[in-house]
C-alpha cells in the first residue's frame, strides 16, 4: 500500500489548484466556525461538574446560592438626605427588574427604623440610624463616604440571564438622577465574573495579533534566506483558523487557561512551517519542483509528524487533570497543533508548485550572522559529542536541585490575583473587603428526611454553637435555626408543633434562603481571612469535625462552595502536575517505543527533557512564580514541546548515519543541517510564546515567562545535550566506525 505521504506528493505535483481551492473551502467553513465560539466563566472550569463535588457544588448552588450583585455608593456623605432618596429609587427600580428577589440599601434600613417612612431631614437620618443595631448599619454603611445596595438574584439563574440582569442594572445607575458628587459602580461575583468574561475576549484578541505581529518581526529576521519567508505567518493564521472553526462547530467554550492556548500555538506553528519551508528551500536548491515537493513531503513530512504526534502526547497527558480548564486546555492544543502540521505540509509545497518557487541565490540570502552560528554550534557540538560525560553531570546536577525545589513553590488558587488588577469589579470588591474586612463564607450543606426537623435543627445548633466557640478561624454562622432562634427569643422549641409555628413566622423568602422544603438546609460559616494553605487546613479540620460530630441517622453534611472548591484545587494541582508529566513521559516513550521498535531510541529524546523539567523549577523558584492552574501545565506542555527539537535532531543524525557518516560527523553535520532551523522556529516561536507576557491577566502573563525560558532551554537541550546523549547510547557505533543499522523508520 503506497505511503499517504507519497500519495499527497503526487496529487500535489499533479493537482496544485485543486489542492490549493479544497484548502480554501475548508477555510471558508472554519471561518464560519470561528463565529460559534463563546466564552466561559464560573465554578464550570474548576470543578467537573459529574464529579461528587461538582454535583453537590450544582445542587447547592441552584437551591441556596444566590451571589449578590452588589451596587457601591461613594461620595464626601452618602447619609445626605438628596443621597438616601437617591438610593431609595434606585432600590425600588432594581425590585421591578426580572430575576430580582429582593434589594437591601440604607434607605429600607433608615425607613423602618422611622416607623415605615423615608426620613428626609438630617436630623431624621440620624435618628433613625441611632436606632439600628450596630452589625446591621455597618454592613451597609460601612463609612460615611460609602454605601452598598444588595440585590440579591433569583437563586440557579443561567449565565445568560445573569448578564441580563447586570446589563438591566447598569442601565439602571446610567440612568438614575445621580446627585452632585455621587457615583455608583456594580460589584460582587457576578459583575466579577461577568467583567472577567469580557476582558478574556479582548485579551484573547491583543494577544493573538500581538503573537502574529511578533511573528512577522521574527520571520523577517531571522527567515530571510529563502524566498517567501512570510509565507510561514500565513499558515499559521490558517491553522488557527481551522482551529477556532473546529472548536466553534463542536460546541467548545473559551475559558481563561485556554487563551493561553492561542499564542502557544502560534509559536508550535510557525515551527512546523519553518521546518517545511526550510527543507523545501533546501531540495529545491538541488533538482527541480516536483522533486522538492516529493522529498519535502516524503521525507520531511514523517519526521515532522513523529514531533507533532510527540507534543500532542504532552498535551493529551493533560486529559487526566481533575480541572476542566486544564483538560480544555490540553484539547486545544492538540487540536490545534494537528491543524498547523496539517496547514504547513500542505500549503507549502503547493504554494511553491503554484508559485513555481525559485531559492534565493545563497550570496543574496545568507546571512552571515547564521553562517557564523552555524560554524559555532557545528564546533560545540563537536567538542560536546567528544565529552558528553560533563556536560550531562553539570545538566543533570541543576536539574536534580530544580526537582528538589518543585515541592516547595507555593500554589495560588485565588481568582482574585488572575485578573488584570485595574479591572472596575475587581476595584470595587477589594475596595468593599478593604472596608467591611473578609466576607468569605464556608457553607456546609444539610441533606436527608428530616432535616428541617426538630432533631434535624437541634444538631445545626449545637454544631454551630460548638463551631463558634472552638474554631478561632470562624467569626459566626447563620442558617434556618438562627432565624428560629429570632423568633422564639433564643430558644430552641420543645416539640414539632412549636417548631412549625416558628417557621410559619419566617418570611417565605427568609426560610428559602437557608432551607429547602424538609430535606436540605444549609449552614453558612463566617471566616476570618486565610491564605490558601491555611485555608486548605482549615477544610481538612472542618470536614474531620462533621465526621467527629455526626448528624442524626439519615442526615449528611458537606462542605461545599467555592471556598471548598478553591482550597481543594490546591490538591488538585500538586498532585495533578506530577501525574500529568509522569504521563507525558511515558505516552511520549510509548509512542517512540511503537514507531521504533527500540527501547534506546526511544528514550534517547526523552533525557534531554528529563533535564529541562527540573531546570524550570529552578528558574519558577528563582522568579518567585507560583503554581496555578496554568502554570501547572508546563511540565507536560514542556515535554511536547521540548520532544519535537530533540527527535528531530535525533531523526536527521540517523538520516546522516544511513548515508554514510560516522558518528561524531553525523551529530555535527544533524545538528548544522537543522539546528540552525530548529534555532530560527525555537527564536520564534519564543516571539510568539512572548505575547503572552502582554496580557493583562496575571496568570498568563506570569505563564508566558515561563513558556519563554521553558523553550529556551528546549533549544539548549536539543542543541547541547541531545548530541551527548546521542554520543553515549550510540558509543558502540561510534567505535566501529560504522553506520547505525537502526536507520529512522
Amino acid at each position: 500500500m503506497q505511503s499517504p505521504f507519497f500519495s499527497l506528493a503526487g496529487a500535489i505535483n499533479r493537482y496544485p489548484g485543486i489542492i490549493a481551492l479544497l484548502v480554501c473551502c475548508v477555510a471558508a467553513v472554519a471561518l464560519y466556525g470561528t463565529t460559534l465560539t463563546s466564552m466561559e466563566t464560573g465554578y464550570d472550569t474548576y470543578v467537573d461538574t459529574g464529579s461528587e463535588r461538582g454535583i453537590l457544588l450544582a445542587q447547592y448552588s441552584d437551591t441556596f446560592l444566590s451571589d449578590a450583585i452588589m451596587i457601591l455608593v461613594e461620595g464626601d456623605d452618602v447619609t445626605d438626605p438628596a443621597v438616601i432618596a437617591y438610593l431609595d429609587r434606585i432600590a425600588r427600580d432594581c425590585e421591578n427588574e426580572q430575576y430580582v428577589s429582593g434589594v437591601t440599601a440604607l434607605s429600607d434600613l433608615l425607613a423602618a427604623a422611622n416607623g415605615g417612612t423615608l426620613p428626609v431631614s438630617d436630623a431624621a437620618i440620624t435618628a433613625a440610624a441611632g436606632r439600628l443595631p450596630e452589625a446591621t448599619l455597618s454592613l451597609i454603611l460601612p463609612s460615611p463616604s460609602m454605601t452598598i445596595i444588595v440585590v440579591t438574584p433569583e437563586p440557579g439563574m443561567s449565565l445568560a440571564s445573569e448578564e441580563a440582569l447586570l446589563k438591566a442594572l447598569e442601565s439602571r445607575i446610567a440612568l438614575a438622577d445621580t446627585p452632585p458628587g455621587i457615583t455608583a459602580s456594580l460589584t460582587g461575583s457576578p459583575a466579577f465574573e461577568s467583567q472577567m468574561s469580557a476582558e478574556m475576549g479582548s485579551s484573547m484578541g491583543t494577544l493573538i495579533l500581538a503573537a502574529l505581529a511578533l511573528m512577522v518581526v521574527a520571520v523577517g529576521l531571522l527567515f530571510g534566506h529563502v524566498r517567501y519567508r512570510l509565507l510561514s505567518v500565513a499558515i499559521v493564521a490558517t491553522g488557527l483558523v481551522f482551529t477556532f472553526g473546529f472548536m466553534g462547530l463542536a460546541g467548545m467554550k473559551i475559558n481563561m487557561v485556554t487563551i493561553a492556548a492561542f499564542p502557544v500555538l502560534i509559536g508550535i506553528g510557525i515551527d512546523y512551517a519553518i521546518q517545511f519551508h526550510s527543507r523545501f528551500d533546501e531540495e529545491a536548491r538541488q533538482g527541480s519542483l516536483a522533486d522538492a515537493v516529493a522529498a519535502t513531503i516524503t521525507r520531511s513530512g514523517p519526521s515532522v509528524l513523529y514531533a507533532m504526534l510527540a507534543t500532542s502526547m504532552g498535551f493529551l497527558a493533560m486529559w487526566i487533570s481533575p480541572l476542566p480548564m486544564i483538560r480544555s486546555f490540553g484539547m486545544v492544543c492538540v487540536i490545534g497543533v494537528v491543524s498547523c502540521y496539517l496547514a504547513a505540509l500542505i500549503i507549502v509545497p503547493t504554494a511553491g508548485t503554484l508559485l513555481s518557487y525559485r531559492p534565493r541565490p545563497a550570496a543574496a540570502g545568507d546571512s552571515p550572522l547564521l553562517l557564523r552560528y552555524n560554524g559555532a554550534i557545528g564546533t560545540v557540538v563537536e567538542r560536546v559529542a567528544k565529552n558528553p560525560l560533563p556536560v550531562l553531570l553539570v545538566c543533570s546536577l541543576v536539574a536534580i536541585a530544580g526537582i528538589q525545589i518543585d515541592s516547595t513553590i507555593p500554589v495560588n488558587t485565588n481568582e482574585n490575583t488572575f485578573v488584570p488588577a485595574d479591572m472596575p469589579a475587581k476595584v470595587n470588591l477589594d475596595k468593599v473587603v478593604r472596608t467591611m474586612g473578609p466576607t468569605s463564607t464556608v457553607p456546609v450543606y444539610v441533606r436527608g428526611d428530616g432535616v428541617v426537623s426538630l432533631a434535624g435543627l437541634t444538631w445545626m445548633h449545637d454544631f454551630q454553637v460548638y463551631e463558634e466557640e472552638h474554631n478561632a478561624k470562624i467569626t459566626g454562622s447563620h442558617s434556618i435555626v438562627t432565624e428560629v432562634l429570632a423568633v422564639t427569643g433564643g430558644t430552641m422549641p420543645e416539640s414539632e408543633a412549636a417548631l412549625d409555628e416558628a417557621l410559619a413566622a419566617i418570611p417565605a423568602e427568609t426560610v428559602a434562603r437557608y432551607a429547602d422544603g424538609r430535606t436540605a438546609a444549609v449552614i453558612e460559616f463566617s471566616l476570618v481571612e486565610m491564605e490558601n494553605e491555611v485555608a486548605m487546613s482549615f477544610i481538612d479540620g472542618l470536614k474531620r469535625e462533621i465526621a467527629w460530630f455526626q448528624p442524626p441517622p439519615g442526615i449528611t453534611a458537606t462542605i461545599t462552595g467555592e471556598g471548598e472548591m478553591f482550597t481543594n484545587l490546591i490538591r488538585e494541582i500538586r498532585e495533578g502536575k506530577t501525574a500529568m508529566t509522569l504521563l507525558g513521559f511515558s505516552l511520549i516513550f510509548l509512542f517512540l517505543f511503537a514507531v521504533y521498535r527500540k527501547g534506546k531510541k526511544a528514550a534517547t529524546p526523552l533525557v534531554p527533557i528529563v533535564l529541562i523539567v527540573g531546570w524550570n523549577g529552578v528558574m519558577m523558584h528563582l522568579l518567585g512564580i507560583e503554581y496555578t492552574p496554568m502554570t501547572a501545565t508546563l511540565g507536560s506542555m514542556t515535554i511536547g514541546v521540548a520532544s519535537e527539537y530533540t527527535i528531530l535532531i535525533m531523526e536527521r543524525c540517523y538520516e546522516e548515519r544511513e548515508r554514510g557518516l560516522a558518528l561524531i560527523p553525523a551529530i555535527r553535520a544533524s545538528v548544522q543541517k537543522i539546528g540552525t532551523a530548529i534555532t530560527v522556529s525555537g527564536l520564534t516561536t519564543v516571539f510568539g510564546f512572548s505575547a503572552l507576557m502582554l496580557s493583562s491577566f496575571g496568570i498568563i502573563s506570569n505563564f508566558g515567562i515561563l513558556t519563554v525560558i521553558s523553550v529556551g532551554f528546549a533549544l539548549l537541550g536539543a542543541i547541547l545535550v541531545m548530541p551527548a546523549i546521542l554520543a553515549l547510547t550510540a558509543g558502540r557505533e561510534h567505535a566501529a566506525g560504522a553506520p547505525d543499522g537502526a536507520a529512522a523508520a
